[in-house]
């Protein structure tokens, strides 16, 4: 995990975001949005982390729970943030690969919703 530093995780679903936390300051997030339709999907979008918490391991924690989160919900995760899409080659026991179709709808819904 992150370099033995507690980080503490906040869904704020309204506005897309999955915080990182370190002592109740944001530290790292993954911007992301629930793909419409069904079946429906956490598609993760960008992940970022705050410079002076760069290299300590935050955004693959931050990736990680992500999946848990969307594992927790019994939904699929989309990865199209490059950085999630790497970690979930890495880690293919923890990040089932989506299926096409999936991908294809939350690439569509991206176009159409660049704000997401």
């Amino acid at each position: 995990m992150a370099e033995n530093i507690a980080l503490e995780f906040f869904d704020d679903r309204e506005k897309g975001n999955l915080l990182a936390r370190v002592d109740g300051r944001t530290a790292g997030v993954i911007a992301y949005f629930v793909m419409d339709g069904a079946p429906a999907a956490l598609v993760a979008v960008h992940t970022v982390v705050e410079p002076e918490h760069q290299g300590k391991g935050f955004a693959g924690a931050l990736v990680q729970e992500f999946y848990a989160m969307a594992d927790r919900e019994g939904v699929p995760v989309v990865p199209l943030c490059s950085y999630a899409a790497k970690w979930a080659l890495g880690h293919p026991d923890q990040a089932p690969v989506a299926p096409a179709e999936l991908v294809e709808r939350a690439e569509q819904q991206l176009k159409s919703h660049p704000e997401l």
